[in-house]
């Protein structure tokens, strides 16, 4: 189900959701069938590399069975099945339904309070509003209690990022970035990583090298950051399927002054380009021909808001001037506390 989701959110191409249904179908089934009262047993690997922290293989394969299942219901939604639509949006709240009584506590913890179970939780939907706020503040202790370092495994790291942005705490975010003590990826480009590591620990000043079996030096999974940096420091993102409108919306945090982005989408190329000089925030945009765009330009003075040298009309909303704009080059500045 997530692959060909994730291809059809990039691309924009109904075919890849079309040829894959009756494979999506027949896993949710599948889930389904091999569940009880809507909890998935323990499955795979659960969390793989994780440090220090267990998050249940039940907990985790139930909460992908909620994902999948959702993915489902709104590939469905584009294709036209509506009788599917409505019988898998319905289980998908069944699943929630069950996930919440047997997971998660009144104080919106959730079984067993790791880093990675409160992320799915939220980043999948699971959890009503009051619970999802609750579980985020239960997320920012843990990682505070950790002193800033993250401590998720295959599963959790790659929604961690955008999740602590989606809650509005892309500064925890910033944090775990810029983080050179293990775990966390500058630990590993201070000591020499000019790609991923496959392991947090592929190699310490205590221990060495880890077990050569299992130690790739250039590797996916924690690469999955990378989505964080092009829609959060550089800024780009798309607006439904495929790019065609498109988000602009850096958020400058941390150690960072300037940051270059670009993305050649299916529509053609998308950049950004930003820097911040004595409180001025300045940014460069690319936008394709044949799409539209939203640009968001992080401003704490709304009336410094200028795009190619001139005074605008726009939308502010926390803390961002929202523009609409078609394709083009074009060049914003407003003043920024940084």
């Amino acid at each position: 189900t997530v692959c060909p989701w994730t291809i059809y959110q990039v691309y924009g191409d109904k075919k890849i959701l079309e040829e894959h249904y009756e494979g999506m179908v027949k896993w949710v089934e599948f889930c389904l069938a091999n569940s009880k009262d809507f909890i998935r047993p323990k499955f795979g690997f659960g969390d793989w590399l994780s440090v220090n922290a267990w998050t249940a293989q039940d907990v985790l394969a139930t909460q992908y069975f909620a994902y999948s299942t959702k993915i489902l219901a709104k590939t469905a939604k584009i294709l036209g099945k509506e009788q599917d639509y409505e019988k898998y949006n319905q289980l998908f709240e069944n699943i929630k339904a069950a996930f919440n009584k047997a997971f998660v506590e009144p104080d919106g913890k959730v079984v067993n309070y790791t880093q990675t179970a409160y992320v799915l939780s939220i980043a999948f939907g699971l959890l009503d509003e009051e619970k999802t706020k609750l579980a985020a503040e239960h997320l920012v202790a843990d990682i505070e209690k950790m002193n800033y370092h993250l401590t998720s495994g295959f599963l959790g790291t790659k929604d961690l990022m955008t999740t602590l942005t989606a809650i509005g705490r892309a500064d925890i975010a910033y944090k775990l970035f810029h983080q050179d003590s293990y775990p966390g990826w500058n630990f590993s480009i201070k000591h020499g990583a000019t790609s991923i590591w496959e392991r947090w620990d592929g190699w310490t000043p205590e221990n060495g090298f880890a077990d050569a079996g299992m130690n790739s030096f250039a590797h996916y999974s924690f690469g999955a950051v990378a989505e964080w940096i092009f829609k959060t420091v550089g800024g780009i993102d798309t607006d439904g399927a495929g790019f065609k409108k498109i988000i602009i919306k850096p958020q400058p945090g941390g150690k960072l002054t300037w940051a270059k982005t670009s993305y050649n989408s299916i529509n053609g190329l998308i950049a950004t380009d930003w820097k911040i000089n004595d409180g001025v925030f300045i940014l460069d945009v690319t936008i394709p021909a044949n799409t539209t765009a939203t640009i968001c330009i992080p401003t704490t003075d709304p009336q410094s808001v200028k795009m190619d040298g001139k005074k605008i009309d726009f939308k502010c909303e926390n803390g961002f001037a929202i523009i609409e704009s078609g394709s083009g080059k074009y060049k914003f500045q407003s003043q920024i506390k940084h």
